[in-house]
């Protein structure tokens, strides 16, 4: 990733913080956005000049906009060669959230957040993707075989990866889902592999990964560890 420029929303805490952090060990510069910049003061204390912060929220299409005209504007001006379209929320518990008893404003917010905003983010970085760009998008399986008590969280991440397939589709960028199975963060609860153990798998993803491997497709754990080992 040496000289490339990445794009991380959803990047002060969990998957998102793990994966700039990784992207950065791999030479990377990378724009990583929060809804609220103070929180990822830590993250810049880390990396210095190869993070740039930015306040974007994903449910707001001209905060992305800016975004992306930043991200690449901050590479010298090359274009971004990968995002990673990390931003999500969950408005309940895991397991205790049946959907027929959700709010309809959690049914909203969740489509709004985790399924829009990653339509926001891929549709505003195309115009600035270097010709083997990436797009690439955290999933997991609750978003093809139903579980109980996930309600519209799992229906946004359904959503999430048609976007996602509808972009390999119509667009000439590679742009592909990674399901890192159960990690273990405030959004999901303490279960899982800690983020930190995933997030090279989104290196991976981006560079190593065969592009017509992860294109319109979902590339998981297995794929990973049979590449790597």
């Amino acid at each position: 990733m040496n000289d490339k420029t990445a794009v991380v929303t959803g990047a002060s805490r969990g998957i998102g913080e793990a994966v700039v952090d990784e992207l950065v060990a791999a030479g990377a510069h990378v724009a990583a956005c929060a809804r609220d910049p103070d929180d990822l003061d830590e993250l810049a204390e880390r990396h210095g000049d190869a993070v740039t912060i930015v306040r974007a929220d994903v449910r707001d299409e001209f905060d992305v906009e800016r975004l992306m005209e930043t991200a690449s504007r901050d590479g010298d001006g090359r274009g971004i060669d990968l995002v990673v379209a990390n931003a999500g929320v969950y408005h309940g518990d895991p397991g205790e959230t049946p959907v027929h008893e959700e709010a309809y404003s959690a049914f909203d917010d969740h489509v709004r957040t985790n399924a829009r905003g990653v339509f926001a983010t891929l549709r505003e970085a195309v115009p600035h993707l270097n010709d083997e760009g990436r797009l690439l998008v955290p999933t997991g399986s609750i978003a093809r075989d139903a579980k109980p008590g996930i309600g519209s969280y799992a229906v946004s991440k359904a959503a999430a990866e048609a976007v996602t397939r509808a972009f390999a589709a119509d667009t000439e960028f590679v742009a592909g889902c990674v399901d890192p199975g159960q990690v273990a963060t405030d959004l999901s609860g303490p279960a899982g592999r800690d983020p930190s153990e995933v997030a090279p798998m989104f290196v991976w993803a981006a560079t190593d990964c065969p592009a017509e491997d992860v294109d319109g497709a979902v590339v998981g754990l297995r794929e990973w560890k049979s590449a790597t080992r």
